[in-house]
């Protein structure tokens, strides 16, 4: 049984990590650490202890790991709390505010003989997941082009910002979950081409990005907009004999928001009308067109994975190399803003 406690009490807590995990029957749930009681806006889950003193849940000798779920400028502290106390530690993306935290803390925990990683549950989506699939089927011939996209309309969000925080940009609050699936996947690029921009005006919020990742012969585009009022396909994948378009995202965000949990046999699972299709030309000449069938997502994996490593001894999946890349693309990309 793998014990676990939660500082902050917030939507990450209970919208992106605990349904997944109550779901689990090797993991417990013991502690939660809410920062202000006062601020109570989620039900609480019975059995649960909740606590608004943080010593309570860092020296409680049951607690094997702690999720830190709070902003990001508090991560860095938090992170380094929960290791003095000798517990293993998940930290919501972005991980840190620089890779120079990044290394201290991984560094903390490798001298500790502790596991500390990011929260990259955003590997185990249902779009990248299948993309992934199509690849490896080798129908489309040799890789040469990968867009992947992110979009929004909500203008309001940066037409409210007047300064500027790099720990609070999209790059940072969205380039987290395309650029870990980029790195997990391809590794790391040979050189990378940044457009990252305030589309209101100098000294606004960071509201697009548009990163080029080179793999020899292989482009892989990471874009990023708030202000797309029809969204681009999730992912369009061109090889030399084919292509597969996935227009729709992983629809376990869009269940959760809606309050229609894991424990929904159809959970976050694509119907016919989200499948992608893919496209390609045989040996023969003819040409196919094809829907493929999603495979299903899970952001539970992300503490299977924690399970088997702390408990078991396995190897990470998201390891501290490909964590600390993604910090200083995020570094690099906003040094880059215009």
């Amino acid at each position: 049984m793998l014990t676990i406690g939660y500082i902050g009490n917030g939507k990450s807590t209970n919208r992106y990590h605990l349904p997944f995990v109550l779901q689990r029957e090797n993991i417990k749930v013991k502690t939660i650490y809410q920062r202000n009681s006062k601020n109570e806006g989620w039900d609480r889950i019975p059995g649960v202890n909740y606590t608004s003193d943080l010593d309570e849940l860092l020296n409680d000798k049951d607690i094997q790991l702690i999720a830190i779920c709070t902003r990001t400028d508090s991560h860095y502290e938090y992170a380094k709390l929960v290791l003095e106390h000798n517990k293993n530690c998940l930290v919501e993306k972005p991980f840190m505010e620089t890779s120079e935290q990044a290394k201290e803390i991984f560094a903390m925990a490798r001298e500790k003989g502790l596991i500390v990683q990011a929260y990259q549950n955003r590997r185990f989506d249902s779009d990248f997941l299948t993309v992934q699939k199509v690849i490896e089927e080798g129908k489309m011939g040799d890789l040469l082009e990968v867009e992947m996209h992110y979009d929004y309309f909500r203008p309001e969000v940066p037409e409210s910002v007047h300064s500027f925080d790099p720990g609070s940009s999209f790059l940072y609050g969205h380039g987290c979950h395309t650029l870990d699936q980029v790195i997990s996947y391809f590794g790391k690029p040979d050189h990378i081409h940044y457009d990252v921009r305030q589309l209101l005006g100098q000294g606004r919020m960071n509201d697009y990005f548009d990163l080029d990742l080179y793999y020899g012969k292989l482009k892989v585009s990471v874009k990023s907009s708030y202000f797309r009022l029809k969204e681009r396909p999730s992912f369009v994948v061109y090889g030399n004999k084919g292509s597969f378009v996935k227009e729709t995202k992983d629809r376990q965000e869009e269940h959760l928001k809606l309050f229609y949990m894991p424990d929904h046999k159809d959970f976050g699972v694509d119907t016919i009308h989200h499948y992608g299709v893919l496209t390609y030309i045989d040996e023969e000449g003819t040409i196919h067109e094809e829907k493929v069938k999603s495979v299903n997502g899970d952001y539970g994996r992300v503490y299977d994975d924690l399970y088997e490593a702390i408990i078991n001894g396995k190897d990470k999946t998201i390891t501290d190399e490909q964590t600390l890349l993604q910090m200083e693309i995020l570094e690099t990309g906003v040094k880059n803003l215009h």
